[in-house]
């Protein structure tokens, strides 16, 4: 198992599905993780159950939307623990429709979390990162930001922006010793895909289709991203940053 033993992390969106996941694989790893959500019964009971299972976890209440809020989280953690090695972006929402399915209003909450909550909460803690000359930072992406999905105008869009900052910033930054990367993960077992298919006519045919367009004939496990995400947050991935890490079950082979 990859260690993060003294390592301090931050996961945003951590109080279901694959942030949940992720801040406990870490916490298991060795790492202290704030854990952090804009719900904080949910956010609360992430960090709970890592402390139960003897693990170092803080709950910090979040919504990555707030700059404000975003910068008072990252004084908070400086004062507790004094840096910040390894951030994962992982907050996000999503869409069901096409373009002529979808306002701009929803384009705009989409965009407001998924790529500009990623833009505030780096922002908190990039200078501190370039002060030290060490940093990691993870981007949870989508599969939907390496192709394009049907009905996803709006999700693809957004997801496909955050794999361009992430390849932008990686190479900004190469040279002051932060990495930054992205997960793209395909359809995944979670709250989050649960909501997408209520919003379809037959919620059951979708979560068939959304199965079967996978190569393996199913979704994934949120503990199977989180897997790659400690990989990535690792001292063994020094060498990798810019880079979009597809784990979709073999969704996009055939594209």
């Amino acid at each position: 198992m990859f260690s993060l033993q003294n390592k301090i992390a931050l996961v945003t969106g951590a109080g279901s599905g694959i942030g949940a996941a992720i801040a406990e694989t870490f916490a298991r790893a060795g790492a202290f993780v704030f854990v952090t959500d804009r719900d904080e019964k949910s956010g609360g009971e992430t960090a709970g159950r890592i402390k139960t299972q003897k693990g170092q976890a803080e709950f910090l209440a979040l919504d990555v939307t707030n700059e404000e809020n975003c910068q008072r989280v990252a004084q908070a953690v400086f004062d507790s623990q004094g840096r910040m090695d390894v951030l994962v972006n992982n907050a996000g929402i999503g869409h069901v429709g096409t373009m002529l399915q979808t306002s701009g209003a929803d384009l705009d909450r989409l965009y407001a979390v998924n790529v500009r909550g990623v833009f505030n909460v780096t922002k908190a803690f990039l200078p501190d990162m370039l002060k030290r000359k060490s940093g990691n930072i993870i981007n949870l992406a989508s599969i939907g930001g390496v192709v394009g999905v049907r009905d996803r105008v709006a999700y693809c869009t957004t997801k496909f922006a955050v794999a361009g900052l992430t390849k932008s910033m990686a190479l900004d930054h190469a040279q002051h010793g932060i990495r930054v990367n992205c997960i793209c993960p395909g359809r995944v077992e979670t709250p989050f895909v649960a909501a997408r298919l209520k919003e379809y006519p037959d919620p059951e045919q979708a979560r068939r289709e959304m199965s079967t367009t996978q190569a393996v004939g199913r979704m994934g496990r949120p503990e199977e991203i989180a897997a790659a995400a400690l990989y990535l947050a690792s001292d063994e991935s020094a060498f990798v940053t810019g880079t979009e890490f597809i784990i979709d079950g073999g969704f996009s082979a055939g594209k």
